[in-house]
């Protein structure tokens, strides 16, 4: 069997003299490994990094084999953020983030979307880390772990909500999450709306909430901690003062 898909290169780790194993995020097959061929060649290997967006023409006898792989370019890739190790560091940490969580030869198209989404981000200073928490946030949503941000889980009030339960990601109001603030989790405004802005602190909060989550949803089942890329990724935004 054979497939074509437009896909974003996830982690590829040497397998041979001069071969690979590739994990892509496909479009409409989901996260899938293949063994591309001639991967160290110079034509080959820069197409090769996390982020770099390519068509796949996928080939395997049976659905269940690990199929070989030829790609070929499908537009501008991470060399534009060479100069920028922040967004390098981002890129990374996303990439790690989507091939750890998601299962693998199951199609996410909204995963690919929000991935699609992010990787244009990078080029946006102000905004992108921002953009990397809606990011896990619509991961998990599309994992079938979408938090509620919709209205108060106590009161049902839609308006002033700012913290958000640990365990069951539901919104909490200012008014009755107050005597329980500091065992809830701080929801920024900009995880309400696009017009929410940013204020000092709200990136890192953000991050929290999302890294909570995918931990506890996602990665602590799979026994897996977060990714290391994305525990670096934190660490680089806090030197940076981008938190």
């Amino acid at each position: 069997m054979d497939w074509q898909d437009v896909a974003f290169v996830l982690s590829a780790r040497s397998h041979g003299e001069t071969g690979a194993i590739v994990e892509f995020l496909t479009q409409t097959h989901g996260r899938i490994a293949a063994h591309v061929a001639g991967a160290a060649s110079r034509r080959i290997k820069p197409f090769l990094q996390p982020g770099t967006r390519v068509v796949v023409s996928w080939r395997a006898r049976t659905a269940e084999q690990l199929g070989s792989a030829r790609i070929e370019p499908a537009g501008p890739g991470p060399a534009d953020l060479f100069d920028d190790a922040l967004a390098l560091t981002g890129l990374s940490a996303a990439a790690a983030v989507a091939q750890g969580a998601l299962p693998e030869r199951e199609p996410h198209p909204g995963a690919f979307a929000a991935f699609a989404a992010l990787n244009d981000a990078f080029a946006l200073d102000a905004i992108w880390p921002a953009v990397f928490v809606r990011f896990e946030i619509g991961l998990l949503e599309e994992l079938g772990f979408g938090l509620d941000f919709s209205r108060c889980a106590a009161t049902g009030n839609r308006e002033d909500l700012a913290y958000v339960s640990p365990k069951t990601g539901r919104a909490v109001s200012r008014a009755a999450g107050e005597p329980y603030r500091n065992r809830l989790l701080t929801l920024p405004p900009f995880l309400l709306s696009s017009q929410g802005g940013l204020s000092s602190g709200d990136v890192g909060a953000g991050f929290n909430l999302s890294g909570h989550f995918l931990e506890h949803f996602v990665f602590a089942p799979l026994n897996r901690p977060l990714p290391p890329a994305r525990i670096w990724l934190v660490e680089a935004l806090a030197l940076a003062g981008r938190l």
